[in-house]
């Protein structure tokens, strides 16, 4: 499917025709530059690979130089790549919002979650505790109690949840409306939230 890159400017609210007011995230989406052409024949699949974000000569290694010159572009910090886009797309080309999306569509927005670290199960999965603080648990009031492991299977199975990493996974979020485009600023308004801090790299998918 079709998309950009792009990255999470932050949080603000509109007014709706009704009058309701729309919790709504702020996106920077492109322009992207395409940088490669994926094809059947040569790669097995088709595909067309977009870059963002500018970056500097020096923070780019030799490799990818060659390939930004291939396109005939300047260095860029992300690429990624996307199915769908027809075959009047070309090397170089530039690809800009109003070339993917309009207003009243809806859209797949794919980012890394927010980073939490080493959590609980309080706070990791909701659990509410073993209870007060009574009969010797003055101490275990957050912890995950039994695990229903016993001589059989004699083991922690697979998926029991428990503390651990928190956050920071690729989260996809489907289904969100486009509220307003600015092609100007090159900046996309859409309802809801979307995964990840501000200044974030975000993947948008028609």
């Amino acid at each position: 499917m079709p998309g950009l890159i792009g990255k999470k400017i932050g949080m603000t609210s509109v007014f709706s025709a009704e009058g309701k007011n729309l919790p709504c995230t702020v996106i920077e989406a492109g322009p992207c530059v395409v940088t490669q052409i994926r094809t059947v024949e040569k790669d097995g699949y088709a595909a067309v690979q977009l870059a963002y974000d500018e970056t500097t000569p020096k923070h780019t290694s030799a490799p990818l130089k060659g390939h930004f010159e291939k396109a005939g572009t300047t260095p860029k910090r992300k690429l990624v790549e996307f199915k769908g886009f027809g075959e009047e797309i070309k090397l170089g080309d530039t690809v800009k919002i109003e070339d993917v999306f309009a207003e009243g569509d809806f859209l797949d927005v794919v980012g890394t979650s927010k980073g939490h670290g080493f959590q609980g199960v309080v706070k990791r999965h909701g659990f509410q505790g073993v209870g007060g603080k009574t009969h010797g648990q003055h101490n275990r009031l957050r912890h995950p109690g039994s695990l229903g492991a016993c001589s059989w299977p004699s083991r922690v199975f697979k998926g029991m949840r428990m503390a651990g990493q928190m956050g920071n996974e690729r989260v996809k979020v489907a289904n969100l409306e486009i509220i307003k485009i600015m092609p100007e600023n090159n900046l996309i308004v859409i309802k809801g939230s979307v995964p990840g801090a501000k200044g974030s790299y975000v993947v948008l998918e028609a």
